[in-house]
């Protein structure tokens, strides 16, 4: 079964030796990052420089990088799902400011939204993608031209149900989730974007949509939607759109964004990797987007999968941060937007209007959702339901405190 055509999973994406601070490198290596930045930076009928300083091609759709995986060759680009979730029609990624408490009812006057910093410069025609250029200095940051734009094998997704302290440990990945676990096709959701700070440039802070199928060892498909910061990845501290994917459990597969082949991306609005703006702050206006894993801004082929070219068995809302213990202490990189959820509306991180695609192809609030944190003290998470704003997750925390060494 096709994935455009079911759960569709697709959007509303030589080792390097250092001294002194400077990468040295030899021609050998020289050579191979110039090659693997051509693979990646496509010739543009148009670029755009953004004003935090990346650059945004526009690649025609059919040139772009997804098109070099084996399975792809022949593939024609299918640009609108054959049908839609019921209560859906088309949209792509919904963006929204929202500046009110959830306990009041909606306004009819129209409020700013989000968008991505490179639109204050331009947009990409039709016919075309845009594509955030790399680097060398990107994959300079890398520990490996292999391993640039891709998660280590040591990487976790939460598993609840089995909870592996020593590996936790070992892999240094920190979660608070809601989860649920069934047969679904789809997952939707409404997150505010924060700018947490991230302690050491090796680790990362993310709130995300994983879809995930298989098993948690070496077969795990896994499909990701979010925000992030990551200043490994991107070189800065900026809030960042993001996607991911992997169909062996982080071991070969899979990338951030479009930095390997796989993702298709149809939409010509949305850069994946560039900054978001505005962002939430505390105990102040509120700006959220809204994240339909199924369709609009692009799709992965169901020939990427062994598992969800089906269909997913778990799904998860909430956050991620990479604790590396530099100091012996826990990070004090924060999750979401640095407190935790008791604090509630406008000082901590939600996802809000919490919804599943099921197997009648409708979107309805989860049932038995259960939560999940591997240091409650460090980053935690609560769920709740009301009328407003239907199911909800409040989670993140500001890692080490007190309570939290």
């Amino acid at each position: 079964m096709n994935l455009f055509s079911r759960s569709t999973v697709v959007l509303c994406l030589v080792t390097l030796c250092y001294a002194a601070g400077n990468v040295v490198l030899g021609s050998g290596e020289k050579v191979e990052i110039l090659k693997h930045l051509n693979r990646l930076n496509r010739p543009s009928m148009k670029s755009i420089k953004s004003p935090d300083g990346d650059i945004i091609d526009c690649v025609h759709i059919y040139r772009q990088a997804a098109f070099d995986h084996p399975s792809l060759k022949n593939h024609t680009i299918q640009t609108r799902p054959n049908f839609h979730p019921e209560g859906i029609n088309d949209e792509s990624i919904k963006v929204s400011a929202m500046m009110k408490s959830f306990t009041e009812k909606s306004s009819s006057k129209k409020q700013p939204t989000i968008s991505q910093l490179w639109h204050e410069n331009g947009k990409c025609p039709k016919g075309t993608i845009p594509v955030r250029r790399t680097k060398k200095e990107d994959i300079l940051r890398a520990s490996s031209i292999q391993s640039y734009g891709k998660k280590n094998n040591l990487s976790l997704v939460a598993h609840p149900t089995s909870v592996d302290l020593d590996l936790i440990n070992q892999s240094g990945h920190q979660h608070a989730i809601a989860y649920v676990e069934g047969e679904f096709y789809g997952a939707k959701a409404t997150m505010n974007v924060w700018d947490p700070k991230i302690q050491q440039p090796n680790e990362f802070s993310l709130s995300q949509i994983w879809l995930l199928g298989g098993s948690f060892a070496s077969d795990l498909n896994s499909i990701e939607a979010g925000w992030q910061v990551s200043p490994d990845l991107y070189g800065d501290s900026n809030t960042r759109f993001f996607t991911y994917w992997t169909s062996d459990a982080y071991q070969a597969t899979g990338c951030y964004n479009l930095l390997c082949s796989g993702f298709i991306q149809i939409n010509n609005e949305v850069a994946l990797g560039a900054s978001i703006s505005p962002l939430s702050k505390y105990h102040g206006s509120q700006y959220d987007i809204s994240i339909l894993i199924w369709k609009v801004l692009g799709y992965w082929p169901a020939s990427l999968f062994s598992y969800l070219s089906e269909s997913a068995s778990m799904i998860q809302w909430g956050g991620e941060v990479v604790n590396s213990a530099s100091d012996g202490q826990h990070t004090t990189t924060q999750m979401g937007s640095g407190h935790f959820p008791e604090e509630g509306f406008s000082k901590s991180s939600y996802f809000r209007n919490v919804q599943i695609v099921d197997g009648s192809n409708s979107l309805r609030a989860p049932k038995d959702v259960d939560t999940f944190t591997e240091q409650a003290n460090c980053y935690n998470v609560q769920t709740g339901k009301n009328d407003g704003w239907g199911s909800y997750i409040y989670y993140g925390g500001p890692g080490r405190n007190p309570n939290c060494p």
